[in-house]
C-alpha cells in the first residue's frame, strides 16, 4: 500500500520530524525497510536526506504484511460488517464470540472471521488490526484498521482517550441517580485470571459515567462512556456500586430469560478518520436478546 504527503511548510524541515509529524513511530519505520517498503522522496528511492523542503512530496510504500500472520487459523463465518473502507473495517459484533483467538477458540474469534473475510475478498497482503476489543458476550460496534499505519494512528487516538464509544448498560435494580460518575481503581482478585475487583490502592486507575436513560422494575437502562479502558471496567464499577449487571453471573447479576449472557452492548463509536481528516460514527442496533428482555420489561411496567 502506497501512501503520500505533501509537506506544505514555509520553511525546510527535518525528514525524521515530518516523518513522526505523520504518527509514524521510529519503530513503524524500522518495520517498512526491514520488510521491504519503500521510501521516495519526489519520487526518488533511496535519497539520503536529512532535510525536505516546502512542497516536497514524502512517499512510503508499506510493506505487505502476510509474513505476520503466523498461526492465525481464518474463519469463513459471515460477517455484519457496517462501514469499510481502504484503511478501516467496523464491525457489529455478535455476542458468545470472542475478540482474540484464546486458547480454548483458537478458530473463531472476531478476529479469525476478519481474516476469512481478508481470504474470501482477495485481501492477500493484510491481517487484521483489532482497535476497539469488546468482552466475549458484549454484543457491538468494533473497530478493525485495515494496515498497520492506520493501527498506528487509531492506537494514539485510543492513548489519548479520542475515540469515544458508548454503551448500552442493564443495570439490576433501580439507580437513583440520574448521572452518575464511578472513579475507583481496578486490580485483579487473588487466584483468578479473569476476575477483577474495585480495590482501594495499587490497582489502576478507572473512570466509567453513567447517565439514566429509563427505569424498569427489574432493571435501569444507562448510557456509559470509559474513560479508561481496564478489563471488565463497566462490570466491575456497577457491582461496586451494588447493581451489577442484568445476567452478569460473574459479578452477581442474575439470569433474567431471554437474556443469559451480561446485559451490556457498544451501541456507538465515533473517531477522527485520519485519511478522510473527518470525524466518523457509527452505531449497532440493540440486539434481539437485549430488545426481548426490554420488552417484557415495559410489559410489567405498564401492564400492556
Amino acid at each position: 500500500m502506497r501512501i503520500s504527503w505533501q509537506y506544505t511548510g514555509n520553511a525546510p524541515i527535518k525528514l525524521k520530524t515530518f516523518i513522526r509529524n505523520q504518527g509514524i513511530s521510529r519503530h513503524l519505520m524500522a518495520k517498512v525497510r526491514g520488510d521491504g517498503g519503500k521510501v521516495l522522496i519526489d519520487g526518488v528511492e533511496n535519497r539520503r536526506i536529512d532535510k525536505i523542503d516546502p512542497q516536497t512530496i514524502l512517499t512510503i510504500d508499506f510493506p505487505p504484511e502476510e509474513n505476520r500472520k503466523n498461526d492465525l487459523i481464518p474463519s469463513y463465518v459471515p460477517l455484519k460488517i457496517l462501514y469499510e473502507d481502504r484503511d478501516f473495517l467496523i464491525i457489529d459484533k455478535p455476542d458468545h464470540v470472542n475478540s482474540i483467538p484464546s486458547v480454548p477458540q483458537r478458530k473463531d474469534s472476531l478476529v479469525n472471521r476478519v481474516d476469512g473475510y481478508y481470504h474470501l475478498r482477495g485481501y492477500d497482503d493484510l491481517i487484521p488490526h483489532i482497535v476497539t476489543r469488546l468482552d466475549r458476550d458484549t454484543s457491538g460496534v468494533a473497530l478493525f484498521a485495515k494496515h498497520r499505519y492506520a493501527h498506528a494512528l487509531l492506537s494514539r487516538q485510543m492513548e489519548q482517550h479520542a475515540i469515544k464509544k458508548t454503551y448500552l448498560a442493564l443495570l439490576s435494580g433501580n439507580l437513583k441517580e440520574d448521572h452518575l460518575v464511578i472513579d475507583r481503581q481496578i486490580g485483579r482478585v487473588p487466584g483468578s485470571l479473569i476476575e477483577r475487583q474495585v480495590v482501594s490502592s495499587g490497582g489502576q486507575e478507572a473512570q466509567t459515567e453513567l447517565w439514566v436513560k429509563k427505569r424498569f422494575p427489574d432493571c435501569t437502562v444507562c448510557d456509559v462512556r470509559l474513560h479508561t479502558g481496564r478489563t471488565h471496567q463497566i462490570r466491575v464499577h456497577c457491582k461496586s456500586i451494588g447493581y451489577p449487571l442484568v445476567a452478569d453471573t460473574l459479578y452477581g447479576g442474575q439470569i433474567q430469560l431471554p437474556l443469559q449472557r451480561q446485559g451490556l452492548h457498544c451501541r456507538k463509536i465515533e473517531f477522527y478518520h485520519p485519511f478522510k481528516k473527518q470525524m466518523m460514527t457509527f452505531e449497532s442496533p440493540l440486539p434481539q436478546d437485549m430488545k426481548k428482555y426490554l420488552e417484557l420489561e415495559e410489559h410489567k411496567k405498564t401492564g400492556r
